[in-house]
């Protein structure tokens, strides 16, 4: 699982070309890299690292030792086999002919790995991916035809891939494969690309295609052909990417994380001003009528981590606005649940990547059994996307950290406006309270770059808090939601042990980890219970926590009294508080963080886009 690029070219050399797309995508998580290139005088040339990037790039000068138009790269995130330079990628078949690189997972590599050995194959690493490069080398031995040993080898494998495979004995073509791990093409002018993310060669070309499930492409540096998985020839649509590669690049900050909370402000602002005319949410591309809201009898709402957090918050909001019960449901437990899914269900599906492997099963499952689904992604073009009855985009641009912002933010204006369409269509929602939630979605851009302004005082915070190794985030409500999210920033950025609780909930249990020194981040910014919050905070002082609160200008004074230290944020209509009350919780990971140290973009043992179960 992680980054994999492939190029091939008419005169330009390979190798630079690999390191530059790998490190483009060293946001996803990594660690491991390698990169695999063919010429007619040295064959195949394989170099591969356990570490970072550079450790590659200084191995092979920048790529300048490896020659050759033709090649493969990888960046490695460990699930077979420890990370170390042997069980880097790509992977080559016995006899050196084959070169391969792979996301995914092979379920069923033990039995097939076992069939080699009994044949006499020798292996050198423990991963799944090198049974692979094996097999294909046992399938090319059979037919001497390297696109019929792919189309043998995949109708052998089980499990999640995408692939980039190079032969000795083909100096000019580079064949792909895909089923459900990301995979796009890429149609250059010196050359032609593979790439699992778009960001790795938006350098070089916007015209792509995205390879569907079962189909195999043939690149060389003047054509792509593409087949289905009975290898007939299939016509791919091509896309433009339309976001600039700036927007994939620091501009002058330390950190893409901060760089993109930032960015908030204008992320949120294209995700809601085409979508709001004439006082009305206008949702063109979602095909929903009131026959068929009123039909619906459940709402599911599936997704993973962040994306999980956006939905317990639409959760609260849209049972409030439509009258509907709405279930949440952890993507990765949905489709094990025997969920109740019929056609009255409306399933909706969260996720940045729109590739999310877990997320990408529970809707399918959905479907399976008859529900209507509806994606909420970022990526245009992306897998659940594709796949879904019907998709809203977010329109965050591109997000490199690891740890989500901006597409978290966006989603939850987007889910706003979902309920707030819905609602209307079912005539659940007052028109005085759809005027109120709607001008204060308009007024979000202008009300973050006010709460952005306050950088100062939460970086302060950050340094007189960052060496507490266990913190408590608290609220209720919506509150608890968004203390959701802003426990998980904290944890996997600063890797501080941090959880969240229903305020409500710590004198069944949790307020006996409470001692004196433990910090408490409590949440009062929900306005229907912020007296309910206040005596939550009056019971963890008085067993001595120290209290960091993040309320509203309404309720700064009364907060100010109790808690050790306030964030304040704007107040907003409750539905949409959370858009606002999440930032200052962003900002206080990130800024402790950056007090100890760590490495922000790339927490360890994480990867930006999970294609694995």
């Amino acid at each position: 699982m992680c980054g994999i690029i492939g190029f091939v070219g008419k005169d330009e050399q390979a190798a630079p070309i690999l390191l530059d797309g790998l490190e483009r995508m060293e946001y996803r998580g990594y660690d491991s890299a390698g990169i695999a290139v063919r010429s007619e005088a040295k064959g195949l040339q394989v170099r591969k690292a356990k570490g970072r990037l550079k450790v590659l790039s200084d191995l092979t000068q920048g790529g300048a030792e490896l020659e050759g138009v033709l090649g493969i790269g990888h960046t490695r995130w460990a699930t077979h086999g420890e990370p170390n330079d042997v069980n880097a990628h790509p992977h080559i078949s016995e006899n050196g002919q084959i070169a391969l690189v792979h996301n995914g997972i092979i379920e069923n590599y033990l039995e097939l790995k076992e069939q080699l050995l009994k044949r006499g194959v020798k292996f050198t690493s423990d991963t799944d991916s090198e049974v692979v490069a094996q097999l294909l080398e046992f399938h090319y031995n059979e037919c001497h035809n390297m696109l019929e040993a792919v189309g043998r080898c995949l109708r052998r494998i089980e499990g999640s891939y995408a692939f980039g495979i190079i032969c000795s004995d083909y100096p000019n073509a580079l064949i792909a494969a895909r089923k459900d791990s990301p995979l796009i093409l890429g149609y250059g002018e010196s050359g032609n690309y593979i790439a699992s993310d778009v960001t790795a060669i938006i350098k070089y070309t916007r015209e792509v295609s995205y390879m569907d499930d079962g189909e195999i492409a043939v690149i060389t540096s003047n054509s792509v052909d593409v087949f289905d998985d009975e290898l007939t020839p299939v016509d791919k649509k091509r896309s433009v990417v339309d976001w600039d590669v700036s927007a994939a690049e620091k501009g002058g900050y330390a950190h893409f994380m901060f760089k993109e909370i930032l960015e908030q402000p204008e992320a949120v602002r294209r995700t809601v001003s085409p979508r709001i005319k004439d006082g009305r949410v206008v949702l063109d591309d979602l095909d929903l009528t009131a026959d068929y809201a009123r039909g619906i009898s459940r709402i599911y709402m599936i997704a993973c981590g962040s994306a999980y957090h956006v939905a317990v918050v639409s959760k609260y909001n849209w049972e409030r606005l439509l009258r509907r019960p709405v279930e949440v449901a952890l993507a990765s437990e949905f489709r094990y649940s025997d969920p109740l899914v019929d056609e009255h269900t409306l399933v909706i599906v969260i996720s940045q990547s729109g590739e999310t492997l877990d997320t990408m099963a529970a809707m399918r499952e959905a479907k399976r059994r008859g529900g209507r689904t509806l994606a909420i992604v970022n990526v245009v073009g992306s897998s659940i996307a594709r796949e879904a009855d019907d998709v809203l985009y977010t329109w965050a641009g591109p997000e490199i950290a690891v740890a989500t912002t901006k597409a978290y933010t966006t989603q939850l204006v987007l889910m706003d406006l979902v309920g707030l369409y819905l609602a209307d269509l079912l005539d659940s929602v007052e028109q005085a309270e759809y005027k109120a939630i709607l001008e204060e979605i308009q007024l979000l851009p202008e009300k973050m770059d006010q709460l952005l302004e306050q950088v100062g005082d939460v970086q302060y915070f950050a340094s007189r808090y960052f060496n507490h190794t266990s913190i408590f985030f608290i609220g209720r409500n919506l509150d608890y939601a968004i203390g959701l999210e802003g426990s998980l920033k904290l944890k996997e950025i600063s890797y501080i042990h941090s959880e969240a609780y229903a305020s409500g909930e710590l004198k069944h249990g949790t307020i006996s980890l409470i001692e004196p020194g433990t910090l408490v981040v409590a949440l009062g910014t929900y306005a229907p219970l912020f007296d309910k919050a206040m005596s939550n905070v009056v019971e963890v002082k008085a067993r001595g926590a120290e209290v960091l609160s993040i309320t509203t200008e309404s309720f700064r004074e009364r907060m100010e009294k109790t808690a050790d230290a306030s964030v304040v944020v704007p107040d907003s209509h409750p539905v949409v508080q959370p858009s606002l009350g999440v930032i200052p919780l962003q900002l206080f990971a990130y800024y402790v963080a950056l007090q100890k140290g760590c490495d922000i973009d790339k927490p360890r043992n994480l990867a930006k886009s999970v294609t694995v179960e």
